[in-house]
């Protein structure tokens, strides 16, 4: 299992410096987030940074560790645009950007005050897989053309393909066990990763137990077209400041099915950068 962090409070020039020291520490990856003008009461708040911005500049300070955000809404971006931006810092980084994706919050402006953005759940949900569509188009290297119902555009074309060919998609996929809700799931199963949520109020209601991975964890092996290929299960969580309890708490997680842990702090009311900092300076448990 492998341990990512989210610089989820902080200016640019210490979230950079928030992701060389997790480098440092022994963390596998940093993680920013996406957010334009929020309107959400306390979380609204903070300032918001360009993701792909933050990404390259601390592509530009590290050598190993995965980066990317938890998580990218590609409804509310022009994916001509994101095309361009993702393939920036994925060679910047040497093939180390993933794209945790998902359908976007709907408190955020970028949605509400923009005419013609998709606002409903399903439509923004179908703008999603209409972009990501497009995305995975303009890896080709050839020329395209695109007629959706969110995304409609004439010939495109990029010539230089990601480092790796592609870049891995993560999507966001709500877990039920007893009615799992095929839509959301089916759309992780078409690409290389799920962000896993259960039905909550905050973030910390979303996160699924133990319990819900290893459920999870056996529908996808059941579900999925090919279990050969790699397929993550990404878990948002706070690990204690003690180290045996945080490493008996990424254990149980393994077992549980879990491919990368991300530590992920958002109480605006306690969390500070650096606090963060310091989290981060303590790094990963060794399990």
């Amino acid at each position: 299992m492998r341990f990512g962090f989210i610089g989820s409070y902080g200016s640019p020039e210490q979230q950079v410096h928030l992701a060389r020291e997790c480098e440092a520490h022994g963390w596998d990856g940093f993680f920013t987030w996406d957010g334009v003008s929020l309107d959400a009461g306390d979380f609204d708040a903070g300032a918001t940074w360009d993701p792909f911005a933050l990404l390259g500049a601390a592509a530009v300070v590290t050598e190993r560790i995965a980066l990317g955000a938890m998580v990218f809404a590609p409804p509310r971006r022009r994916p001509w645009e994101l095309a361009q931006q993702a393939l920036t810092v994925d060679h910047l980084s040497g093939g180390r950007l993933v794209l945790p994706v998902g359908t976007g919050v709907p408190f955020d402006r970028a949605f509400t005050s923009v005419p013609g953005q998709p606002i409903a759940l399903r439509d923004r949900a179908r703008a999603l897989d209409e972009v990501l569509d497009w995305l995975e188009r303009s890896w080709s290297t050839e020329t395209f053309a695109f007629e959706g119902e969110h995304v409609a555009t004439g010939d495109f074309q990029f010539p230089q393909a990601p480092v790796n060919g592609r870049i891995p998609v993560w999507p966001v996929g709500v877990w039920d066990a007893e009615r799992p809700p095929r839509r959301s799931l089916d759309r992780a199963l078409r690409w290389d990763g799920i962000v896993p949520q259960v039905r909550g109020e905050s973030p910390e209601d979303a996160e699924p137990s133990p319990d819900d991975i290893t459920a999870l964890a056996g529908w996808i092996a059941e579900h999925r077209d090919d279990a050969s290929e790699p397929f993550d299960i990404i878990y948002q969580g706070r690990l204690d400041a003690d180290p045996a309890v945080a490493a008996d708490q990424a254990r149980a997680a393994e077992e549980a099915g879990v491919t990368w842990w991300i530590e992920s702090w958002w109480d605006p009311a306690s969390v500070t950068p650096e606090f963060l900092l310091d989290r981060a300076r303590q790094g990963p448990p060794a399990v």
